[in-house]
């Protein structure tokens, strides 16, 4: 069965989010109304909508570092994830992690790295050689 991800959540200012989405990510916008807007975020629906952003933490304890808790985010093929994260550094973004490399050489070798929308919101992007590397053990 395939499916597709949808994610509703709030953000203070929806001109920031366009911004942010539509011209950093580079996501496609879909509706929108006064109070809210669609995003296909890289194949996924999200619904962004006026209000006070969930509270988070650094609280995640994932090896040695603490991550922003709750978030979301998506898994991308290692060449995507480069150019991302070059984007995102071309556009000034401040990163709560930088990108870089988790468990190297071990099974489920990842990149990650965690940014903010600008309303606060946590956001991680995997990187893998391959897809398949995702679940490993």
């Amino acid at each position: 069965m395939r499916s597709l991800f949808h994610l509703a959540f709030h953000v203070s200012d929806l001109d920031a989010a366009r911004r942010f989405y539509g011209g950093v990510l580079g996501c496609a916008e879909g509706r929108s109304t006064d109070t809210w807007v669609d995003f296909d975020f890289f194949g996924h629906q999200l619904s962004l909508h006026l209000g006070t952003p969930f509270t988070t933490s650094r609280t995640g304890l994932v090896g040695d570092q603490k991550v922003p808790m709750p978030h979301f985010g998506l898994v991308l093929e290692l060449p995507d994830w480069e150019a991302l994260a070059e984007r995102l550094r071309s556009a000034g973004t401040p990163f709560v992690l930088e990108p870089q490399v988790r468990y190297a050489g071990e099974p489920g070798e990842q990149w990650t790295m965690f940014f903010l929308d600008p309303s606060g919101n946590p956001i991680e992007v995997k990187g893998f050689r391959s897809l398949e590397g995702l679940y490993a053990r």
